[in-house]
């Protein structure tokens, strides 16, 4: 399994809370953090935009992906959810081997 560390925007904590329980419950990622407010500063249809949101940061594998950002096209209150996976260099081998333990 490789690894991947996913990372979402919301709409807010409560958002983010829903989420990520489905997603946990779903097996898509092994455990989700959330920063609860986070300043976002954008283009959206060529205005410029400043809101409050929440920060999803998921632990989930590149054979998840697929499936992981469906479900999230699906449930997120976003017209264009930010939806961005990562490769970690390095993981603690025990916390890893947890990590995709949790995802079978």
């Amino acid at each position: 399994m490789k690894p991947r560390v996913v990372l979402m925007s919301c709409s807010d904590k409560e958002e983010g809370e829903r989420l990520a329980k489905l997603i946990v419950k779903k097996r898509l990622a092994s455990c989700v953090n959330i920063i609860p407010l986070v300043y976002s500063f954008y283009w959206w249809e060529n205005k410029q935009e400043e809101t409050q949101e929440a920060m999803l940061i998921a632990k989930s594998s590149e054979e998840k992906w697929e499936e992981l950002m469906q479900f999230i096209k699906e449930n997120h209150s976003y017209e264009c959810p930010e939806i961005i996976s990562f490769e970690p260099s390095q993981v603690f081998p025990p916390y890893l081997r947890w990590w995709e333990k949790e995802l079978t």
